[in-house]
């Protein structure tokens, strides 16, 4: 299985999603590298950055579950690098 590593960038407007949020991130977490969340008080959002391994489909599947989320904006960049999954 190949995977590649790509950044999840993610603006959270709504509050009442980041449970739904933060269980995305739960259900998705063997493929999480790392993540850091900054609140921006003073236009009461939440800025999210998370770094992912992960096969394609995967990647793709959990931005676009992120990006249905109410309130809640996603963009994803991916690495040009192609690594052959040590599983």
């Amino acid at each position: 299985m190949t995977t590649r590593v790509a950044i999840i960038g993610i603006i959270v407007e709504n509050p009442d999603s980041v449970e739904p949020l933060n269980q995305l991130f739960h259900t998705y977490g063997t493929y999480i590298i790392g993540r850091m969340g900054l609140p921006y008080r003073a236009h009461q959002i939440n800025i999210i950055s998370v770094v992912v391994d992960a096969p394609q489909d995967i990647i793709s599947t959990l931005s676009g579950k992120i990006g249905r989320l109410s309130g809640v904006s996603a963009k994803t960049a991916y690495s040009n690098c192609i690594f052959e999954s040590e599983d």
